[in-house]
């Protein structure tokens, strides 16, 4: 708890205000008619052994330079940006040993006007030989060919102008850590190349300023801040803010850090890419050293010109990176457009799938089915990441370690990251890529769990220790780039679009097909009703004949007479199941709660032969209470219990199961009832054909049946927004399921049941009085 803490403490430390500067150099912040209102303590030293305060900035720096440091202050963009207004001698000035010359620095802030005097060069054509150094450093950049060479030429180019024992560049990490990629160092300094800073070494705060201003300077570890009086701007009435100001004091945090590290002088470059921060370029020396103006002016334009090429060769990078995947997504999209379902293309296509992504396998949920590709996890790991995306919000989702992320659905190395779009949370559809675990060593400049802590009196202190320390790194994957997730998100986008599209086809073929079905189920309904009568009159007169003309008939007559009405009532029955399969569509569904287990009772005691249903071993499990309509669903029950009871009858010992389970996966949130029998069975490649109506599977002389009773079933199911299945194997049985939705959703345009709807329902069943009889009872 003692890191946490100290962590927030040096997090929160004001090091913006720290109401004293370096001693190197001197500061006086004046009002607008140019008299000074606050200095630093040391300007005693040039201003007759006492504070200027009061005073008018001609008398310190002269007449000339003083109006150019007015007229500058008035320059209403210069807010935060330093002016070089020249230079003067001061031979006085103890703080510049090399010799007394100083450059004046002006700049504005908070409402606060600052005048600096840093050391400068004494050789007025410091200038024109520095930008030789300069030139020559532009010209070695435009031959690099990566960000490593880059920082290779700006270090040894930044070593060469300021000449400090070791120089470092450094760039940040994703969170934080710097990677020591390029150094230039003198005999005797340690090397930290390829090894890591960890992200604490500079807090927050630190990291902002160093984006707002892009050097700093610490001319000697050892030194005495020179603190400012009085120590609230007058004008203001708060601490100075000094972020631009480059004499500005640092922390005693960073003070002690620079002697651990064996640093006495340290100069900092902020490498600024897109307005964040990317890296750093840090000079250290072992021993006090100060930089003339032009030097640091110089440096922080290699720094510059650095940011510069950094950023166009990341920008190059990432466009061509962007543009190869987009020419994937167009080769991915081009394959999914051209067959019915783009699902099948995606797992045909896989390589074009994972090559979109860089990943190693994949996963595609839609519609329930689960496909996996590659170095995917097994489909119970899937359904249970896909649970947990279920309960995340962004439509896309990326990570390099799963275990971090989602412990609970403990994917394997080979799945230690993954990026997953969502297609639809509602269907439960999704895309997910994976990639394998990256196990990779890491050298960090000393031990990055020893941060910043607090001592026994309670100040913060930095860590001591800066010897090599090895750690490996399991359990992540490599990373999602954002050109990935954004293509990615394109994916999903484009994805959507075909969805819709396909989506509206369907619309159109069964707004069509609904009305082809109307008028069918019309056509079906007209004819079965009259052929209902003719078919009765040939199986009466038929019957008539035999009994009539009994003795005048020959035995062949007598044959045929019973053939015709054979075939006469088969027609019947026939046309009175196509009656009720055409008012199955007719009706209205009307739902409400109801024990299955008495409808089930009800069938078995009073539709089904006493005799066969006494032959029979029944086992019936726990069944729900289903929100359905109770006449309907009657039927489909009667159906599959007669169907088992057919087609057991031939067994010795004929075996039926009734019962229930919950849904899960695509059929979450349903009821799922079987019927399951020990009969004739069937063969599971004719599975698709068994719920069509006249599909038979046994002869008629085998099994008597009309084959639209299954139909009948999954027409119910359907209309109810279930889904009916069988699994069978010859001679071994048969189980029959469908699913029922606990929370019943009324048919899109249902409107209130009429009495001819109504009649219609009851007429389905073929069987009005017990069905009229428990409604009776439902209302008492």
């Amino acid at each position: 708890m003692a890191h946490i803490q100290a962590d927030a403490d040096c997090g929160r430390e004001p090091i913006h205000v720290p109401g004293g500067i370096q001693p190197h150099g001197y500061l006086f912040s004046f009002d607008d008619a140019g008299h000074i209102v606050q200095a630093s303590a040391n300007t005693r030293e040039i201003y007759r052994h006492r504070l200027p305060l009061g005073a008018a900035l001609s008398e310190i720096i002269g007449d000339t330079l003083a109006r150019q440091v007015l007229e500058a202050s008035g320059v209403a963009s210069s807010e935060g940006v330093a002016a070089y207004l020249g230079t003067i001698d001061i031979p006085a000035a103890p703080c510049n040993a090399n010799s007394g010359r100083f450059a004046i620095v002006m700049h504005r802030y908070g409402g606060v006007q600052i005048v600096e005097l840093v050391p400068a060069m004494g050789n007025i054509d410091s200038f024109s030989s520095l930008y030789a150094l300069v030139r020559s450093f532009v010209t070695d950049v435009q031959r690099a060919s990566t960000v490593r060479e880059l920082c290779e030429i700006a270090a040894m180019e930044i070593q060469r102008v300021a000449g400090f024992g070791r120089t470092l560049i450094y760039n940040f990490d994703d969170e934080g850590h710097g990677h020591v990629i390029a150094e230039a160092i003198e005999p005797g300094y340690a090397s930290y190349l390829d090894q890591r800073f960890p992200a604490s070494d500079i807090p927050a705060q630190a990291r902002e300023l160093y984006v707002k201003n892009r050097i700093r300077l610490i001319a000697d570890a050892n030194y005495v801040a020179s603190p400012l009086e009085p120590t609230l701007h007058p004008l203001t009435g708060e601490p100075t803010d000094l972020t631009f100001a480059s004499l500005r004091s640092v922390s005693p945090v960073h003070i002690e850090y620079m002697k651990n590290m064996g640093t006495l002088s340290s100069m900092s470059m902020s490498i600024v890419v897109g307005g964040k921060l990317w890296g750093l370029i840090s000079c250290h020396h072992d021993a006090p050293r100060v930089p003339a103006l032009e030097v640091r002016s110089a440096c922080e334009h290699v720094a510059q010109v650095l940011s510069l090429q950094i950023e166009a060769k990341e920008t190059h990078q990432g466009a061509s990176h962007r543009l190869l995947l987009r020419e994937r997504l167009s080769k991915l999209l081009a394959r999914m457009a051209e067959p019915e379902s783009f699902v099948n293309a995606l797992v045909e296509g896989e390589a074009d799938l994972v090559e979109l992504t860089g990943s190693a396998g994949a996963v595609i949920a839609f519609e329930g089915r689960l496909s996996s590709i590659g170095a995917a996890p097994e489909i119970a790991t899937a359904e249970r990441l896909i649970q947990w995306l279920d309960s995340t919000s962004p439509d896309v989702c990326a990570t390099d370690s799963a275990a971090t992320v989602c412990p609970e659905v403990g994917l394997p190395p080979e799945c230690a990251g993954f990026l997953a779009l969502s297609v639809s949370k509602v269907f439960r559809n999704y895309i997910i890529w994976f990639r394998p675990e990256f196990v990779r060593t890491i050298r960090w400049a000393g031990d990055p769990r020893k941060k910043v802590a607090a001592d026994d009196s309670m100040y913060l202190s930095p860590r001591r220790s800066f010897e090599a320390w090895t750690d490996t790194v399991r359990n992540r994957s490599k990373p999602w780039s954002a050109a990935e997730i954004e293509i990615a998100t394109e994916f999903r986008t484009a994805l959507l679009d075909i969805i819709l599209r396909r989506a509206e086809e369907i619309a159109q073929l069964a707004l069509e097909l609904g009305r082809a079905n109307k008028e069918l189920e019309g056509f079906s309904y007209s004819v079965s009703h009259d052929l209902r009568a003719p078919l009765r009159h040939i199986v009466s007169f038929t019957t008539l004949l035999r009994e009539i003309e009994h003795d005048r008939l020959s035995e062949r007559g007598r044959q045929y007479v019973d053939r015709i009405a054979t075939a006469a009532r088969f027609g019947g029955r026939l046309v009175d199941d196509l009656l009720s399969f055409a008012q199955m569509g007719r009706a209205a569904i009307k739902a409400k709660p109801f024990d299955l287990r008495a409808v089930v009772d009800a069938i078995i005691a009073n539709e089904v032969d006493s005799g066969e249903a006494g032959r029979i071993r029944w086992t019936i499990d726990a069944l729900p209470r289903v929100n359905a309509d109770m006449v309907f669903i009657h039927v489909a029950m009667k159906n599959l219990i007669e169907n088992a009871v057919k087609y057991t009858r031939k067994r010795d010992e004929p075996t039926i199961e009734i019962g229930a389970y919950r849904g899960e996966g695509a059929l979450h949130g349903q009821d799922v009832i079987f019927v399951r029998d020990n009969g004739a069975g069937f063969d599971m490649k004719y599975a698709d054909k068994l719920f069509g109506v006249f599909q038979r599977l046994h002869r008629n002389d085998d099994y008597e049946g009309t084959g639209i009773g299954l139909a009948n079933v999954r027409r119910i199911i359907e209309r109810h927004g279930g889904t009916t299945w069988a699994e069978g194997a010859i001679e071994r049985g048969a189980t029959f399921y469908f699913s029922l939705p606990r929370q019943f959703r009324p048919e899109a345009g249902a409107k209130a049941e009429t009495a001819s709807a109504a009649l219609a329902r009851l007429a389905a069943t073929g069987n009005l009085t017990p069905i009229i009889g428990e409604r009776k009872e439902d209302t008492q």
